[in-house]
């Protein structure tokens, strides 16, 4: 490496913003960003500055330092942005969230830069650099590099009101919660701790909010349907009417940037760089997965409602927020479960210490937990835990745990990047942020069964992200896929908690010991197999407003009928007059118009999963090979190409449609495990 060269990207050592103060002082926080960014123009210029032949040591080499050091500022600010105590902090997170985005947009469009990309001489270069190389340059084709001066500076403009408007729409969701008050006596069918935790005050009122922890547990078994009622629209409406506004805007905005860039319509310009192509393959697809559950939907729509007027005579339907009551309901006539009765088997300590030992043992990792010294805390919040992870007594990677829901900070299920590993440089970190129930003293924070499966779908992207985080390159490390490839790693590890004795491994009684026992789950697994077909139809509803939202002239949509006329035509639950959910459906800011990745990524990943050995799925063959195939590859390969390495053959539906109807089979699919 030339000694220029060699001193431009030089490994950083302050690469954790709380390190230099950045959890708890806005100023600290701008400070250590402004850093990342000068040493990303650093890189920048020194490339720029380069005479003679270009090569990958005198300009990849140097682009990557500057996407290494834009990645670093990126991630921690989004992740302070999402968690940190001090409102002040937060904000700042979002501006210096907004700084990092607008740089970003600044080099997508700058066309010394490309020039310099175009001009290398790739002989010899391996097939990941290669791939790199060829993303990258069609990135900028796709961003108007190509473009002249003006229209450069026009799209720039764009792309950072775009960054704006989506960092508002979020933060008024991350900020907007709710509460209602009840009575005691309107908390019917709630479980015994979730009503420990809500004493009535002394005028005999109950508050609970719109959390998560909060929120689900009424919607699934609360028996007053007032209360669901209330409940619903308190969720659907906690970033209205604020961004109702923002995202009309925000809609327009990424129209503009497909018309100038020559598409027909954002959803074509997202699609152009994926896995899918375009949105007219995003509808073809939409169609394979409308006549797959169709038939099923209908089945259980029919089913659902008949017991529920055996059980309430006169009900004439069942509207969209007794939906999760009435199939709780029924599966515990229809399979003898109560999902409320397995909770004592899901203490959240124990459910992370099942989660870590089956993900280390699968994975040949060792995770040893990260103390904090004396004045340098090892996260953002104590409330955090950190892992290093060891492979062969080597440390490859660090992530945190940031998992029980805190004022301010984001009340979804995430996986985050931290630090974006590169080999030789630096070691890769991630991040969970989750909102599930918190242990205390008299709690031991139970958890449902969906919230196991959520806990290990996001470890999933964790996994991705450390084993994927070893590449040569910043640009191709952890989660560097196809945006439609990203959910694969995470949705297929969700199918190994309906392993009987996988589940047995950890699910004991927090007061009694007593494991899980093997028919429980096997009527568990029934239960749960009942209600994926609607479940499909409700995902599509998700996709198809993703997808329309952004695949028609954003002047001609009114959301509202959007939304309806589309869930009518999907669903057969009764419409609820006040439902704003796209004021608060976040994926719009994140993936756009491309929500179709969840049931994508899912025929995929079962695919995957087929692959492994029911009798062995820990330690068999296949964990071992997807490790290599898929994980450790990062973005090195085109995610068809990894499809392909791993199955042999391109994905089928056949494992997919298996899983879709299950439920109409008799038994469960894998119930002899």
């Amino acid at each position: 490496m030339p000694a220029e060269t060699a001193a431009v990207v030089a490994v950083t050592e302050e690469i954790h913003a709380w390190d230099a103060g950045g959890a708890v002082s806005a100023e600290a926080l701008a400070a250590w960003v402004s850093a990342r960014l000068a040493e990303h123009e650093e890189a920048l210029a020194a490339l720029l500055a380069v005479q003679g032949a270009r090569t990958l040591e005198n300009t990849l080499r140097l682009y990557d330092a500057a996407i290494e050091q834009l990645s670093l500022a990126g991630s921690q600010a989004n992740v302070l942005n999402s968690v940190a105590a001090d409102k002040a902090v937060r904000d700042q997170a979002q501006l210096d969230s907004q700084r990092v985005a607008m740089a970003g947009a600044a080099l997508s469009l700058n066309r010394g830069v490309y020039d310099a990309l175009t001009g290398m001489d790739l002989a010899g270069a391996s097939d990941a650099t290669k791939h790199y190389v060829e993303r990258t340059l069609l990135g900028y084709r796709l961003a108007g590099v190509d473009k002249d001066e003006a229209t450069r500076a026009h799209l720039q403009s764009l792309h950072e009101q775009a960054t704006r408007l989506s960092l508002e729409f979020s933060r008024n969701i991350q900020e907007g919660a709710k509460t209602i008050t009840v009575t005691a006596d309107e908390l019917d069918g709630l479980p015994a701790d979730y009503l420990a935790r809500h004493k009535p005050d002394a005028e005999g009122k109950v508050t609970i909010s719109t959390d998560q922890p909060d929120m689900q547990p009424v919607m699934t078994f609360a028996a007053s349907a007032a209360l669901r009622e209330r409940m619903f629209l308190a969720y659907n409406t906690r970033a209205y009417p604020a961004n109702k506004t923002i995202l009309e805007q925000l809609l327009a905005t990424r129209q503009q940037i497909a018309s100038v860039l020559g598409f027909r319509s954002w959803a074509d310009l997202a699609t152009a760089d994926q896995m899918m192509g375009s949105a007219a393959n995003v509808r073809e697809f939409l169609h394979k997965l409308d006549d797959a559950s169709r038939e099923g939907a209908v089945r259980e729509h029919a089913m659902v409602l008949e017991f529920a007027r055996q059980k309430q005579p006169g009900i004439g339907e069942i509207d969209m927020t007794s939906r999760g009551y009435w199939y709780e309901q029924y599966r515990r006539a229809k399979f003898d479960f109560d999902s409320q009765s397995v909770r004592p088997y899901f203490p959240y300590a124990q459910v992370e210490a099942g989660i870590l030992a089956t993900a280390a043992r699968l994975f040949k990792v060792e995770f040893r937990t990260v103390g904090s010294t004396a004045g340098d805390a090892a996260a953002w919040d104590n409330a955090v835990k950190v892992f290093d992870v060891f492979e062969n007594g080597e440390r490859i990677g660090r992530f945190y745990l940031d998992m029980h829901p805190r004022e301010g900070k984001d009340k979804w299920f995430s996986a985050a990047p931290v630090v974006t590993g590169v080999r030789g440089r630096y070691l890769p970190e991630a991040a969970l942020i989750c909102n599930f129930p918190e242990p205390g003293a008299n709690d031991p924070g139970l958890m449902q069964y969906s919230d196991v499966v959520t806990y290990f779908h996001e470890f999933g992207h964790l996994m991705h992200a450390i084993l994927g985080g070893h590449t040569e390159w910043a640009g191709l490390s952890g989660f560097a896929t196809e945006g439609d490839f990203i959910e694969v790693p995470s949705q297929m590890l969700e199918e190994f908690f309906r392993d009987v004795k996988l589940l047995q491994s950890f699910a004991r009684h927090y007061e009694t010991g007593v494991l899980l026992p093997a028919e429980t789950i096997q009527r568990m697994k029934g239960a749960s197999a009942f209600g994926r077909a609607d479940g499909m139809r409700q995902q599509i509803y998700y996709t198809a407003i993703s997808l329309n939202l952004h695949d028609q002239d954003s002047a001609q949509i009114d959301l509202d009928k959007t939304i309806h006329a589309l869930y009518t035509s999907l669903l057969p639950w009764r419409w609820l007059e006040g439902n704003r959910m796209y004021a608060s459906f976040g994926h719009l800011t994140g993936y756009s118009s491309n929500y179709y990745t969840y049931a994508f990524d899912k025929v995929i990943a079962l695919d995957f999963f087929a692959q492994f050995d029911p009798e062995n799925l820990l330690d068999g063959e296949a964990g071992a090979r997807y490790r290599k195939a898929v994980l450790e590859q990062g973005g090195s390969k085109p995610g068809r190409r990894m499809v392909r390495d791993f199955l042999g053959r391109d994905e089928e539906f056949a494992a997919f449609t298996r899983w879709l109807n299950e439920e109409f089979e008799g038994e469960p699919a894998g119930a002899t495990r």
